[in-house]
This record gives C-alpha cells, sequence and structure tokens, in this order.
C-alpha cells in the first residue's frame, strides 16, 4: 500500500513547493553537471511518461518543465531550485527507440554518470504509467539504481487516465515487482498531473525525507 503521510507532513509539502521554482541550468554531459550544492532529487522515466508535467505540478509552476507531446524531447539533465536546499532534477527519457543510436547512448552514460556520481542525489523518484506498469526498458533501469546504490521510490503516473480495478492491479503487481530490488522504497506513490490526485502526498514524501537528512 502507498505510504501514509500524517497532516504535518502534507503541511511540510505544500511549504517545501510554495516558493517560486525556477530553472537553474542544463547539462548534456558528466563535464557540464553543476557543483553540488544542497540535496538533489531526480526524475527519471520512459519519453512520454509525463516527467516534466510531474514537476509542474509539484512545483504549481505550468510553465517551469517544458512538456511535450514528442518522446525525447528532454536531452539533458535539467535542474530547478527554489532555493539552496533542494534541487530537482529532471533526467532525459528513456525507452524511446525512434531517436538514434549515438544520441540514446549517450543520454544512458549520462543518467549513469550522474547517479553513480552524485554525492548530494538523496533520491530518485522513478515514474511508471499506470497503463503500463513495469516495463522491459523500465527493469533495465531499476538494475541500474540497484547498482548505484542509490535511493529510489516509484511514482504511477497518469493515474486518472486507468479505471480503479486497473490502477489497484497495477500497484500490486508494481509493488511485487520492487520486491526483487533491494534498493527500492518497499511502496509506490500513485499520482495525475492532470486532477493533481498525490501530488500532496509525494510533497509529504519529499519533505519527510529531507526532515529525515536533518536528523
Amino acid at each position: 500500500m502507498p505510504a501514509a503521510f500524517t497532516t504535518n507532513e502534507i503541511g511540510a509539502g505544500r511549504r517545501l513547493f510554495a516558493p517560486a521554482w525556477r530553472f537553474v541550468s542544463a547539462a548534456g554531459s558528466a563535464a557540464s553537471l553543476p557543483a553540488m550544492k544542497g540535496h538533489e532529487i531526480a526524475f527519471v522515466g520512459r519519453s512520454n511518461v509525463g516527467k516534466s508535467s510531474l514537476i509542474n505540478a509539484l512545483t504549481n509552476r505550468n510553465g517551469l518543465a517544458r512538456t511535450s507531446h514528442t518522446p525525447g524531447r528532454t536531452q539533458e539533465l535539467i535542474f530547478f531550485a527554489a532555493d539552496d536546499r533542494v534541487t530537482l532534477v529532471d533526467m532525459p527519457g528513456y525507452g524511446y527507440a525512434a531517436a538514434p543510436k549515438a544520441k540514446v547512448a549517450a543520454w544512458t552514460a549520462l543518467i549513469h554518470a550522474y547517479l553513480k556520481g552524485r554525492a548530494n542525489l538523496k533520491r530518485v523518484y522513478m515514474l511508471l504509467d499506470a497503463r503500463r506498469g513495469v516495463t522491459v526498458a523500465d527493469d533495465e533501469v531499476l538494475e541500474t539504481l540497484d547498482a548505484a546504490a542509490v535511493s529510489y521510490q516509484i511514482v504511477l503516473t497518469k493515474a486518472d487516465e486507468v479505471k480503479p480495478a486497473e490502477l489497484a492491479a497495477c500497484l500490486d503487481a508494481t509493488t511485487a515487482a520492487l520486491a526483487r530490488h533491494p534498493a527500492a522504497f518497499p511502496s509506490a506513490l500513485v499520482t495525475s498531473a492532470h486532477d493533481g490526485a498525490g501530488i500532496p502526498e509525494l510533497r509529504a514524501a519529499i519533505a519527510r525525507l529531507l526532515a529525515e537528512q536533518r536528523r
């Protein structure tokens, strides 16, 4: 079952994302990554899984992260922040077969370099489309996250586009798949950037994580 959050945690999440978030920088290679500052929270997922829409919903900024109906639009690591405490990172989408092989290889190398070499990366939220669940391409990234020993949690997106019974089945299958990945957070979060479902809980999860870092 998805994690439960207290009223205080929901409030802390709302306050965390209340300031004006802004674009900070973009990196197309490991050499161009910005200096590490504060805590970083990264979002990764297949092309068109809804990463940019989710970041916009979290920050209440419709135009902060670029959204597109064209798969593979995000080709760099994109950094957003409101202050020096925490930075959100929009990672390149994967699984877009129509992209040139050389470009896919470059994106993959960038993702791996970032995951393995970022000491201030506190959690990766791996987004899965609630209509599809875990795919073969997702399995490969899960293995990469396990190998990088990075804390990560699954977030189901586009929950408004599936029926409740289908969503429950997807959540059960995802939870079962996570049992094979010891580095994964044991429960998944369910969200919809379209109607806002699960957004307060995702904010609260990030606020909880940051609070734990201060202990």
